[in-house]
């Protein structure tokens, strides 16, 4: 055999070795992740979201609220979770995440997991399947996601608004957002069913009551969004909100799309589900069978914490999932 040809079947072995550690070093996001490095992982995740549930029930909003506000911007990397520094402004600083809170839940999981395996969990599968056992607690469907995410070392502040769709845009924009996750109208429509439960600040309800009542809104809802937000220019501070879901707020259901459809939907973004032509079809559809609405919002939850992780080694694992680990260093 020729030196060329000798030549040329190392670097084919070499490049079929080089390809089997690439795929070794990064296998990506794969169900139980953690069975060798962290059994317990999820169990400990599952038992603390119980335990903080018991505590504060609210809570289980702000994780729900939490998967879509980080893994919606650009990656699934707990960029979210992340503090401002004397360089960069955090996403949760943002005007954008107004209303967010119980971050210090999410260090309190970590922490346990911590004590557990320490340096093993990520805060990106920390916020992802909280947010999953989050819904479980609402009474909604459990999802099998997987797991081995990294976390990012920097916040997304600059590039926030470009990813994250507003609950005022048209539904022609928030529909292009979504399908450049992936997720299709159905799954929109699907994820949105997270207002059944929860809660929305006067702030972002008063461009429908003041200066004149929005004559879309049904006259039955009005006195009670208007006996709930008095005030045009509502104090940010204030505790001035108005519950998403009257006769079942506290419970994830297909009630918000029965709402909906009856003209109680709070914000633009829930009006425009309603009565837009490419998916009001899929309201009906959910407003009838919670069937139906669990198992799409099941793909579509599972599609949005898939959505450009950091895996093999790219990213860390963070100490604390407010800082990143080179702040440490």
């Amino acid at each position: 055999m020729s030196s060329r040809a000798l030549f040329f079947f190392a670097l084919l072995a070499f490049s079929a070795v080089s390809c089997f550690a690439e795929n070794e070093e990064d296998p990506g996001l794969v169900m139980d992740f953690y069975k060798d490095s962290c059994p317990q992982a999820e169990d400990v995740i599952r038992e603390q979201v119980k335990l903080l549930y018991k505590r504060h029930k609210n809570t289980a909003f702000s994780w729900l609220r939490n998967i879509f506000h980080d893994c919606a911007v650009q990656s699934c990397d707990a960029s979210l979770l992340l503090d401002s520094t004397r360089r960069s402004l955090s996403e949760k600083e943002m005007d954008r995440s107004f209303g967010m809170r119980n971050f210090r839940y999410i260090e309190e999981i970590k922490e346990a997991l911590e004590r557990e395996c320490p340096g093993v969990v990520s805060c990106s599968d920390i916020l992802v399947l909280s947010a999953r056992e989050g819904v479980v607690r609402l009474g909604g469907p459990f999802i099998p996601l997987k797991t081995g995410r990294r976390d990012g070392r920097r916040s997304r502040a600059e590039i926030l608004e470009q990813y994250l769709p507003d609950h005022n845009e048209s539904m022609s924009t928030v529909l292009e957002k979504f399908a450049d996750m992936g997720i299709d109208t159905p799954g929109l429509v699907a994820l949105l069913g997270a207002h059944s439960v929860g809660r929305t600040h006067c702030v972002k309800l008063v461009h429908r009551l003041y200066p004149e009542v929005d004559p879309q809104l049904n006259p039955d809802h009005v006195g009670h969004m208007l006996k709930k937000c008095p005030d045009a220019i509502p104090d940010p501070k204030a505790v001035q909100y108005v519950r998403n879901d009257r006769g079942t707020p506290m419970i994830f259901d297909n009630n918000y799309y029965r709402n909906i459809l009856d003209n109680k939907g709070l914000m633009m973004v829930d009006h425009q589900l309603a009565t837009d032509k490419r998916t009001k079809p899929y309201v009906k559809k959910m407003a009838k069978s919670q069937d139906y609405f669990f198992k799409e919002f099941s793909k579509a939850f599972t599609i949005l914490s898939e959505n450009n992780p950091l895996t093999g080694t790219k990213g860390e694992i963070r100490q604390q999932c407010n800082v990143a680990n080179k702040i440490h260093d």
